[in-house]
Formats: C-alpha cells, sequence, structure tokens
C-alpha cells in the first residue's frame, strides 16, 4: 500500500506521527510525508531549513516532502499566517511536488490546525485515493477556548469549513472519545471511530546516552511539567501552586519545553523568587523516557475550558508508560482515564490551591505508595495504547478505506 502521510509538523519536531510512519514503513507500506519546515514550538524555522522553498530529505529511509511555510512566530496575526501558509503551499505547490506519483490512500496527521486538511483533499481528489483523517484537536473549538479568534462571523467561517473537511473524508478518526459526539454532528455520513493516541518506541528502548544534569532532579521531591509551555496548558496554575508551596524546601517544580508563555513564567518566578521553579528548556525527544523517569510525579495540566474537558492530552500516554504517579490538573476525559488507570490523583483545572494540596498529598505517601500508581499507569499504558498493536489497528482502517470496504469496527 503506497500511503502519503500529510501533517503540517513533523520531524526534528517532535511528535507521535514521527513513529508512526517508521512503523508503517517497517511493517511493509510504501510511505512518503508532506510537511511543512520545522519552527514548532520555538516559532522559528530550525536551522538548516529555510521558510520559502521546496525540501527533500529522508528520515529513517522516509522520504519528507517539504512545503514553504511562515514560521509561528509569536502573536495572532504570526500564528494565522502559518496556519494559512501551510493551506496555500499545499494547494499550489503539493501538486506538482509530488506530480506522476501514485497513492492508494492519504493520511492526515490533524493536529490544530485542521485546514491542513484542504489541500490533502484536494490531493486525494487529483490522485483519486480516499483520504482518512485522525484529529487531535477540536476546531473551531479549539480556537475559541485559547482566545486567539473570537469574532463570531469568522468562527462561523471556520465551523463552515470543518464541516466541508468532515464530510469529504473517507474516514475519521478521534483521540478521545469524548469527541464523537460533536464530530459526528458536522460529519454527516462519515464514519468517525475513536482511534487513540500510542506511547512512543522510544520508550520501549529508552536512549543509553548520558543525560544532561538537571541540578536539583532526583533530589527531594521534584514535579516535572513537560511539552508545550502555552495558554491551553494554563500553566500560571504552576506558578501560583508553586508559589503556595515554597515554604516547603525539599518540594521543586521542574518546567521542561518551551512554547509561549514560557517568558511568562521566568518573570514571575523571578518576581516571586520562587527558587522552587526552575525552567530547564527543552531536551532531545530521545532522551525524555529517562528525564521523566527522574520525578517524583509528573504533572500535566489544561486550562478550565469545556474543548479541554474533552481532550486526552497526548503527553497522558507517555507520562503513563514512563511508570511515575501523575496528576492531572484538569477536567473531563483526561482526569477520567487517571482516575480508571489508578495512575495517579486529579484535581480541578486552574485551581493552585487544590494543585498544591494535591501535590501534598503525594508527598506524604510513602514511596511504595507512588510506586504502585506509576505502575498501574503503566500497565494501562500496555494494555490500551502499545504502540505496534495500535498501528497493526490503523493498518486495518487503511487497508479498509483503501477498498471501499464500510465495514469498520468502531
Amino acid at each position: 500500500m503506497r500511503v502519503l502521510v500529510v501533517s503540517q509538523y513533523f520531524w526534528p519536531e517532535s511528535f507521535i506521527i514521527n513513529d508512526i510512519v517508521t512503523t508503517l514503513k517497517k511493517k511493509g507500506m510504501t510511505v512518503e510525508v508532506l510537511t511543512g519546515k520545522p519552527n514548532y514550538p520555538q516559532g522559528k524555522t530550525f536551522i538548516g531549513y529555510h521558510a520559502c522553498g521546496f525540501e527533500k530529505e529522508f528520515y529513517k529511509g522516509v522520504l519528507i516532502n517539504r512545503i514553504p511555510l511562515f514560521p509561528r512566530g509569536k502573536g495572532r496575526i504570526c500564528l494565522a499566517l502559518n496556519y494559512l501558509s501551510f493551506v496555500v503551499s499545499g494547494l499550489l505547490f503539493a501538486p506538482f511536488l509530488l506530480r506522476n506519483k501514485k497513492y492508494d490512500i492519504i493520511f492526515i496527521y490533524s493536529l490544530s490546525p485542521i485546514l491542513q486538511a484542504i489541500p490533502a483533499l484536494y490531493l486525494g481528489w487529483l490522485k483519486r485515493c480516499p483520504v482518512v483523517l485522525w484529529l487531535q484537536d477540536l476546531w473551531p473549538e479549539s480556537l475559541v477556548a485559547t482566545g486567539y479568534f473570537k469574532s463570531r462571523v469568522i468562527i462561523g467561517a471556520i465551523r463552515y469549513v470543518v464541516r466541508f473537511i468532515y464530510r469529504n473524508a473517507d474516514l475519521i478518526l478521534v483521540q478521545s472519545r469524548a469527541f464523537e459526539e460533536s464530530v459526528r454532528n458536522l460529519a454527516s455520513a462519515t464514519p468517525v471511530v475513536y482511534y487513540p493516541n500510542s506511547f512512543d518506541n522510544v520508550f520501549v528502548n529508552p536512549a543509553i546516552e548520558d543525560l544532561p544534569v538537571i541540578e536539583g532532579l532526583g533530589e527531594g521531591f521534584s514535579v516535572m511539567f513537560a511539552g508545550n509551555i502555552g495558554s491551553a496548558q494554563a500553566v500560571s496554575v504552576i506558578v501560583d501552586a508553586a508559589s503556595l508551596l515554597k515554604e516547603y524546601a525539599e518540594i521543586h517544580f521542574f518546567i521542561l519545553g518551551d512554547g509561549s508563555a514560557r517568558q511568562w513564567m521566568l518573570e514571575e518566578a523571578g518576581k516571586r523568587e520562587l527558587i522552587n521553579l526552575h525552567l530547564t528548556g527543552s531536551y532531545p525527544f530521545e532522551m525524555m523516557p529517562r528525564l521523566l523517569e527522574q520525578a517524583s510525579v509528573l504533572l500535566v495540566t489544561l486550562a478550565d475550558k469545556p474543548i479541554f474537558a474533552l481532550t486526552v492530552p497526548s503527553k497522558m500516554q507517555a507520562y503513563m508508560a514512563a511508570g511515575r504517579p501523575i496528576i492531572a490538573c484538569l477536567n473531563g476525559e483526561g482526569a477520567r482515564m487517571v482516575v480508571e488507570a489508578g495512575a495517579g490523583m486529579v484535581t480541578a483545572a486552574e485551581d493552585p490551591w487544590a494543585l498544591a494540596d494535591t501535590i501534598l498529598c503525594l508527598y506524604r505517601l510513602t514511596p511504595s505508595e507512588r510506586k504502585k500508581m506509576g505502575e498501574n499507569g503503566r500497565r494501562y499504558s500496555q494494555n490500551n495504547f502499545d504502540h505496534e498493536r495500535l498501528v497493526d489497528q490503523l493498518i486495518g482502517y487503511l487497508h479498509s478505506v483503501s477498498n471501499g470496504s464500510q465495514n469498520i469496527s468502531k
């Protein structure tokens, strides 16, 4: 089977689609990738790449076709240009870049923006092949929740575009069961199937190279947050909780990653003299399993918005695979998963006092009690998010759609 994967984000940006692509190839699929120029999350085009022009390169034997992309930068205007530039580049240049090539199916990895599906659908029409859409976010709900766009006219127009995308896909996969109703309301006859994120293969065989020294990590009681530091993560709750707990000398917060709110966190830590809050920067993805394992507990946060109650943060699978207790400072589906797994404790989104109390509760547990939570999470992850099994399931969906089968198991 010849598969074209369309994703605005791809290696060297760190997303699960990287591992899915290489596993598809390993399992006998012929895979190519159409993507933009890497710039997430820093907002600047990575060194060695240029925002303009076409580029071709290989990642573990998979051909990557890169089209021009305006970097995210900072602010709403740059983000809007980033989103739109992939759509325009995909429509104008992708047909030329992929001329004379045939595919059996197109697979879209749809983080925000879902607009990236538009050139993929156009390519599907040109190549006369079906299109499968894997949703990681709900649009336009995600835009409303993050506050980037507030105009009812713009939101209404985007909802119309989303309806068009859903109804012209041949299959929609959703990463959270809570997405299903909302997607089906717009998708009409297009099948909608729950297909969760897996944990990356790097958690099965962690890298063995020497780790960077993060001062204080591994000492006392460490609360680690890893990933994008942005408005959706409502990281102010972390700063407030760190302020409430600064009298506890053994409790320290370690924030690994980058994003639009990182500078604000640094400034607040300085203003409040929070010597217990450490923003250490980003690290290669291959190092993350061993870094996560050094934490006493792992923290995931989301804003107190209805859309985020439906979302399972992609880091949840990685956290569980790392085998450490989880504090889920969020509402809805993500919190339900932690409770169901017995993998940690949950607290309401954006409530710093409740978060501080929950951290203290875990701090006062015995190491064996915390270890059991971590083991519960790892077991749940292996039973529900095993990478190889889920990729086999994905291949089954791709074959079914390519063959025109209507019998897609939910």
